[in-house]
């Protein structure tokens, strides 16, 4: 089995997801005159005409924020607002400000020492990708023929009875025609497009269903050109569930972490938890329900794969394909504050899906992708503002970054963890309960009598006595952080 190398960076990383076309639009970039109004509930086919610019106009936001990295959804050119439906993957969308703006944008955020990564679509093309155009115009004779999956003669991508537009499709969606991985010349299209984005300047690259590649050769291959041109860029899949096979060193550094999400938002959105909506939607594996099952499931989760990867894994709260967090909590702000205090004292890298951090809320696609309300209304900016302090919190202790794990509490609704690194050491505790609560935390193990304990946000101070530490009080559904002194 190879050694496991992932990106240092990575480790030190506060990830924010971008919808490019709902994040920001810049007066600098030309636009089509059909657009939606950008306050207008989003649609299915709607464009709003977000671009790569107004996220350069912004960063000043997102680093005020604590962000130091950026994944975008697809940026090639596309006929989709979501545009996973790609076009030209050399090509970024003319309403994005084209590769001109990806420069502009790479050069500014790498001069602020922030990284990108983009998402990568090379299980599907889309009906207007040449090569599938040109097999749709010159059926069997097109020397094309091999790049899709082709059942029948003549292909219908438009207007043919579900399942009978003749070659294979992701989720046999007419519009998102599969590539034929296994033919050659597909495989050295795909890696060069990983290539040349890389060597353009990009961080990296998440995974659009890379498990739908089955093909580890194929991946082995795109991780060793993706290195080639940049030995610290970031690989990400989009893997829902387990993922040893991906993560053994030669394939993937890391995955979404929706098992880790999916944890969190049984735990902490708690009864409150829109379940309908969560099961509807893909979030149908929820068993953590209270403290002693969301430790045994956390515990699980790290055990899975060793440090190298779990300091790295790609740790979501949402994203485009789930309901908003707050959203999934019934409006309930605290469980988003709970998850976020975890998420950021957790290992592996936080991220942030767009405007959560305000409180913005939304049902599945289309209404997870709303624009982002610049004006300021309906922000919840004491969200905001605490959204920030556990990030800078974050950001300023190693030991939460790259320290060892070790679980101290789990009761009831309660739970309370250390992270410890060198001659660091802080104890997290959480109080998912609608009642104050005053712990009592089991540290014999972990910390000598008469260790003294300062809160990192109150400077309140406490001390070891007897193997405990009593006295921990934490305020109806939130959280502490306790640094030990000295």
């Amino acid at each position: 089995m190879p050694s496991i190398d992932t990106p240092e960076w990575v480790r030190d990383a506060v990830f924010y997801q971008i919808f490019p076309d709902r994040f920001a639009r810049s007066e600098r970039v030309p636009k089509p005159t059909n657009l939606e109004p950008w306050d207008s509930p989003p649609t299915p086919y709607g464009f709003k005409g977000g671009d790569l610019l107004g996220v350069v106009e912004h960063l000043d936001y997102l680093q005020d924020l604590g962000v130091t990295a950026l994944y975008f959804n697809p940026v090639f050119q596309s006929t989709a607002n979501h545009r996973y439906h790609t076009y030209d993957y050399y090509r970024v969308d003319p309403i994005l400000g084209g590769n001109e703006a990806l420069r502009v944008l790479l050069d500014e955020t790498h001069r602020r020492g922030m990284r990108v990564i983009l998402d990568g679509v090379f299980n599907h093309a889309s009906r207007g990708f040449f090569q599938f155009n040109h097999i749709a115009e010159n059926g069997a004779a097109s020397p094309y023929v091999d790049w899709f999956i082709v059942k029948q003669f003549p292909l219908r991508p438009y207007q043919a009875p579900e399942g009978q537009h003749g070659y294979e499709a992701w989720w046999n969606l007419p519009a998102l025609p599969k590539l034929n991985t296994a033919t050659p010349a597909v495989r050295q299209f795909l890696w060069d497009v990983a290539g040349y984005w890389i060597e353009f300047g990009v961080d990296g690259w998440r995974l659009d269903v890379p498990g739908e590649i089955d093909d580890d050769e194929f991946w082995r291959e795109f991780r060793r050109r993706v290195k080639a041109a940049n030995p610290d860029a970031y690989i990400v899949g989009e893997i829902w569930l387990e993922a040893q096979r991906w993560l053994q060193g030669d394939q993937f550094d890391a995955t979404m972490n929706y098992m880790f999400a999916r944890a969190c938002l049984a735990f902490f959105a708690g009864d409150n938890l829109w379940q309908s909506e969560a099961a509807r939607t893909g979030y149908n594996w929820i068993d953590p329900t209270d403290a002693r099952r969301f430790a045994d499931e956390i515990q699980r989760i790290l055990g899975l794969y060793g440090r190298e990867v779990n300091e790295v894994q790609y740790n979501v709260l949402g994203s485009h394909d789930t309901p908003r967090f707050r959203t999934l909590a019934r409006g309930d702000g605290t469980a988003y504050r709970l998850a976020t205090l975890f998420q950021m004292t957790y290992p592996g890298a936080p991220a942030i899906y767009y405007a959560d951090e305000i409180g913005l809320e939304g049902r599945h696609d289309p209404g997870c992708r709303a624009g982002f309300p610049w004006d300021g209304r309906g922000w919840d900016t004491d969200l905001r503002d605490y959204v920030r302090r556990c990030i800078a919190l974050r950001t300023a202790h190693p030991a939460l970054r790259r320290g060892d794990v070790t679980w101290l509490l789990a009761e009831a609704g309660a739970i309370a963890f250390g992270r410890r690194l060198a001659s660091e050491t802080l104890i997290v505790a959480l109080n998912t309960t609608r009642q104050p609560a005053v712990l009592s935390i089991p540290a014999g193990e972990y910390l000598a009598d008469a260790a003294v304990l300062r809160d990192v946000w109150t400077g309140e101070t406490l001390t070891v006595a007897e193997g405990r530490l009593d006295g921990v009080r934490v305020a109806a559904r939130s959280g502490t952080v306790l640094l030990v002194e000295g």
